[in-house]
């Protein structure tokens, strides 16, 4: 079960164990279907596992189907790939972490990010570790995060006299990104 909630309140049952109730954005009948069925795996003597967390809107499928129109157009002109470009944009605009690996991990840890930029040797504690730049792919970005990436490539599109959409369609578009992909 997958929903946005919008209240929740906490009590305590007689075996003093904590209840939460939710107020969820569900129809009725989406609910009742979806409780039975819940329900039917405790019948089996099986739990459930539950997450409870902050809802964050995500960018649109059409916001990431842009940015790959606009990859193909810039990898067109400067005779590249729309893979490669992927890479540099990330690299631009895109999200990072710093972390420290051991010297011998180094190339397994770039294996597992979208793109790693090696920053040097470093000393934690007496030992030495190499500090890692590695940046997350798009499909993990939010909407702010998306934004500032699309934004960011349309810029490096019209400096290349790439056809971009107008302001006010872009506009649109934006608006969405914080529609649930």
């Amino acid at each position: 079960m997958k929903a946005t909630a919008d209240n929740i309140r906490l009590q305590f049952n007689e075996h003093d164990r904590p209840e939460i109730t939710l107020s969820l954005h569900l129809s009725r009948r989406q609910a009742l279907e979806t409780v039975a069925e819940l329900k039917a795996v405790l019948e089996k003597g099986k739990q459930l596992s539950v997450t409870i967390e902050q809802h964050r809107k995500r960018r649109s499928l059409d916001s990431n189907a842009y940015l790959w129109v606009l990859l193909s157009k810039m990898a067109a002109v400067l005779n590249t790939t729309k893979d490669e470009l992927y890479l540099i944009m990330l690299e631009r605009y895109g999200v990072f972490t710093h972390i420290v690996v051991k010297p011998e991990v180094v190339e397994r840890v770039k294996q597992e990010w979208r793109t790693v930029r090696e920053l040097g040797e470093v000393t934690i504690n007496g030992k030495t570790g190499i500090q890692l730049q590695c940046y997350f792919g798009s499909s993990t970005y939010n909407t702010k995060e998306m934004s500032v990436l699309i934004d960011g490539v349309v810029s490096e599109c019209q400096e290349l006299g790439i056809e971009t959409l107008p302001p006010d369609e872009l506009e649109s578009l934006k608006a969405l990104w914080g529609e649930e992909a």
